[in-house]
């Protein structure tokens, strides 16, 4: 994939991701309007656990872990002119069992609603209506594994699109039935609408899977297929490996939601609020490696190990950069935020302030959230089972529950958010570790070099803190929450910056030059 093309995928994913958040944001921000923080919400956030795990098993890590390395291996037989077409055959093999244990799982799910309330908010002072949208949201569990399937084999194509558009179209259709059932079903629409929001992920991605597979028909070897070429079905050690990882990850969730049920009404609300916005800078520092993974693991598939490498360090050297970027203007701008989003109709000052505090420490973990991301599909980009990054991810979640436990009595949803940060910075430093360059035995993963990539981040470490300082300073003077956000981000980019030039951050560089170019194609589009 040249340079070119890859500018140009991270270009479209980025544009329909932050479209797809722009949504998410207006999601939250309807849900706030529609039915406050209160125990309502609370309800509905235990339920939405479930779509939560679902996307990250299904369609973000796991599953995307184990599908699209299968698929590079199986594009790499075919372009060496295998007999048969390994795709299709690997299609053949995986899709309807996968299909069928989907829907046993969602079935399960639903049956076990009351059970799973219970388990994950034993403190919910209204488990009846937890379990009705629980139930509801159950159906996702189906309709995102198909979506998640669909959106590996497109990406392991290079093709972004459609996978990129996913969430525009699921956050449609919760907005959507939010405002058209909200007055007659209450928060139970916004239930549903997790429901139709899965079934258009599929929809969205169908078209263009059925074109690719159409079009790639004819090629591959003729006569019968090679059995020593022929695409090997996911095995099981692998699976288990990327999903347990998955499951430990989402975890964190389920942390939070059991210690905060036991708080006041409304601190499930604002803990899922103050992540929401925190996670916005995280999730656009990884959509370079959305579109990398593929990259990556098709160089493994063809034993480029260098190749690899050096776009792994690349892409945590630039990721870094922009996640601190942003969340250095989280952590100066924070109450600027929350009001300007949410502080209206059953949201009041009192939640923006509750909010607000719990998304500064929220951002002190995103650094350790990205790190994770980059790394952990270093881990899995060979496609074969590793058990290193879930020990990593259980200790994360470990010192999670440990410190969430020991400070919720005194700090409340602070020291939730707090154990959070904690537990997933842990996690990451542990797979940076990890990490063993060739020299010193066979890699766990991609073998990057640990001290380097050490060095490198230290840079815009050095760099995000004066920036914090100097732009909450700034974004606290004016009287207008959108005067103080716009004064006080100014501040922080422009510090953040400079201080990156002058200590030479090399993902620096490349994170500008990304930056002005997407900038500048997109001005293009809008403005020719």
């Amino acid at each position: 994939m040249s340079g070119r093309s890859l500018a140009k995928a991270t270009l479209l994913t980025a544009s329909l991701s932050i479209a797809g958040a722009v949504l998410g944001l207006v999601r939250d921000q309807s849900l706030a309007r529609l039915f406050g923080a209160g125990r309502d919400t609370d309800a509905f956030l235990v339920a939405w656990t479930v779509p939560e795990f679902a996307a990250t098993l299904l369609i973000e890590d796991g599953l995307a872990f184990a599908l699209i390395p299968a698929f590079s291996m199986a594009l790499a037989r075919r372009a060496r002119g295998a007999a048969g077409d390994p795709v299709r055959a690997l299609v053949a093999g995986t899709l309807p069992r996968l299909a069928l244990a989907f829907a046993a799982v969602g079935a399960l799910v639903a049956a076990a609603a009351p059970g799973v309330v219970g388990i994950l908010a034993p403190g919910l002072p209204d488990p009846a209506l937890a379990v009705d949208c629980t139930r509801i949201t159950a159906t996702c569990v189906l309709s995102f594994g198909l979506a998640g399937y669909c959106s590996a084999a497109l990406r392991a194509h290079r093709r972004f699109l459609a996978p990129a558009a996913i969430y525009v179209a699921y956050n449609t259709g919760i907005v959507s039935a939010m405002f058209a059932l909200g007055g007659a079903w209450g928060v139970r629409s916004a239930a549903f609408g997790v429901a139709v929001g899965g079934v258009l992920m599929i929809l969205t991605q169908l078209p263009s899977l059925l074109v690719e597979f159409r079009a790639r028909r004819t090629t591959g070897g003729a006569g019968p297929a090679d059995p020593a070429e022929a695409p090997r079905p996911l095995d099981v050690p692998l699976m288990a490996t990327v999903l347990l990882f998955a499951l430990c990850r989402q975890s964190q969730v389920l942390i939070e939601r059991f210690l905060a049920s036991s708080l006041p009404a409304g601190a499930i609300s604002h803990l899922n609020y103050a992540q929401k916005i925190a996670q916005i800078p995280m999730t656009l520092s990884m959509m370079l490696c959305t579109v990398t993974f593929p990259v990556v693991a098709r160089a493994l598939a063809e034993g480029d190990t260098e190749r690899a490498r050096l776009r792994v360090e690349r892409d945590l050297a630039v990721a870094s950069c922009l996640v601190l970027l942003g969340a250095a203007a989280v952590v100066a701008c924070a109450p600027q935020i929350v009001q300007l989003l949410f502080q209206r109709g059953a949201f009041t000052a009192r939640d923006t302030a509750a909010t607000a505090g719990v998304m500064r420490v929220y951002a002190l973990g995103l650094l350790g959230q990205t790190l994770t991301g980059v790394l952990v599909r270093s881990y899995f980009s060979a496609g074969r089972a590793t058990w290193y990054p879930v020990g990593a991810m259980a200790a994360g979640i470990a010192a999670t529950s440990l410190i969430g436990a020991a400070t919720v009595g005194a700090y409340g949803v602070t020291g939730i958010a707090a154990a959070n940060a904690t537990g997933i910075t842990l996690t990451a430093a542990l797979l940076l570790c990890g990490m063993r360059s060739a020299r010193h035995g066979r890699p766990r993963g991609v073998p990057v070099r640990t001290a380097g990539v050490l060095r490198e981040l230290g840079r815009p470490l050095g760099a995000a803190v004066p920036a914090v300082v100097a732009g909450a300073l700034v974004a606290g003077r004016p009287a207008s929450p959108l005067a103080g956000l716009a004064a006080g981000g100014v501040t922080v980019t422009v510090v953040f910056v400079l201080l990156c030039w002058a200590l030479g951050a090399q993902g620096f560089a490349p994170a500008l030059r990304s930056l002005t170019t997407h900038t500048r194609r997109l001005a293009h589009a809008v403005f020719r």
